[in-house]
């Protein structure tokens, strides 16, 4: 689901990027109200969570791959627009660091898994859960429905934006400039990648998640929305395990290196003049005009093989890490001097 560069027209990045600024800004906003200092980890674990996860390539029949997002479940424990800040600092470390997506599509991609998944994962889990006790069944079942309609939605909306670029911009001789399959192509495709497989990963995910806190620290389901008679402190303190199993989820990384075969959409220009015996020109002009200083979660240098490409996953998803903790780093800084002054 990461959109390469190339693949959109300049303007749907335009009209995609704009759509996210009133997006940021309101998330902004609203973390400025709701996320207290003590809470900042969480938000790390979150994104580096989400960073991880997308590295897990899992192969789709067809002979591409696809891969759980991670959003939902931020969503779910500190709100959709924590989760939106988040999944968007993963999807920026992972397009400017490692180029997986593009960075004229960065605001394409953050509209379909920053904003597009957190939102209606968050809220159809509401919906299910309803007042349910928070031990209940009922939001287990409803965290695995909205892990897995969340994504599917997204996989849809990207298809959408790839599938219009055949039909808005080409020649005048309708040879396409940009993405070259049409919505009757590119819908079906990224649907049954994410219906089968992505879509389950996604849901699974969640749901164990959400039964692991049920079972051992349910107040932190119980941090968003804000009430005040929950004890946010014992949250917090007690997300040490959750650090742990964010170390393991690094370590096994490498896994996602067994699945063969590209994700559907994200072809370099090499493997679409193999399929459409051409490159289009668009696509031509803007793909790999960013060098990413790791490209493909890769060391250069560092050789080919399994097992030191695999060391080389584990060091990207480190240096991931480490610029995770320290964008919140700044970020608890700054939530502490505004809190300063206000007590001045």
């Amino acid at each position: 689901m990461h959109i390469p560069d190339g693949y959109l027209s300049p303007q749907t990045c335009a009209v995609l990027g704009a759509a996210m600024v009133p997006i940021w800004a309101t998330a902004a906003a609203k973390l400025k109200k709701t996320l207290k200092e003590k809470q900042v980890p969480l938000l790390a674990i979150g994104a580096a969570f989400s960073f991880t996860i997308m590295m897990y390539n899992v192969p789709i029949p067809d002979g591409t791959t696809a891969h759980a997002v991670g959003a939902s479940i931020l969503a779910i424990i500190l709100g959709p627009f924590a989760a939106t800040v988040g999944v968007s600092i993963a999807l920026i470390i992972q397009a400017f660091f490692f180029g997986d997506g593009g960075i004229l599509t960065l605001g394409a991609n953050m509209f379909n898994m920053a904003f597009i998944i957190p939102f209606v994962s968050y809220y159809l889990y509401r919906l299910i859960a309803g007042k349910s006790e928070i031990s209940s069944n009922r939001r287990f079942v409803g965290s695995i429905i909205a892990g897995y309609i969340s994504i599917n939605i997204a996989a849809m909306c990207a298809g959408i934006e790839l599938g219009l670029q055949p039909l808005l911009f080409h020649k005048i001789d309708g040879t396409p400039l940009y993405a070259p399959y049409s919505m009757l192509q590119t819908i079906p495709a990224m649907l049954i990648a994410h219906l089968t497989v992505a879509g389950p990963l996604e849901a699974v995910v969640t749901g164990l998640v959400v039964r692991y806190l049920q079972k051992n620290n349910t107040s932190l389901l119980e941090l968003y929305p804000p009430k005040k008679n929950v004890n946010a402190s014992k949250a917090i303190r007690s997300i040490k395990k959750l650090w742990i199993a964010l170390g393991v989820l690094i370590v096994f990384a490498p896994l996602g290196l067994l699945a063969s075969g590209t994700a559907y959409g994200e072809w370099s220009g090499s493997e679409i003049k193999s399929k459409l015996g051409y490159i289009p020109q668009g696509m031509a002009k803007f793909s790999g005009r960013w060098k990413a200083l790791m490209p493909g979660y890769s060391i250069h240098g560092l050789g080919s093989g399994f097992f030191k490409s695999s060391l080389g996953y584990i060091f990207c998803a480190i240096v991931a890490l480490i610029i995770i903790l320290a964008v919140t780093a700044i970020m608890s800084i700054m939530k502490k001097k505004k809190t300063g002054d206000n007590n001045v």
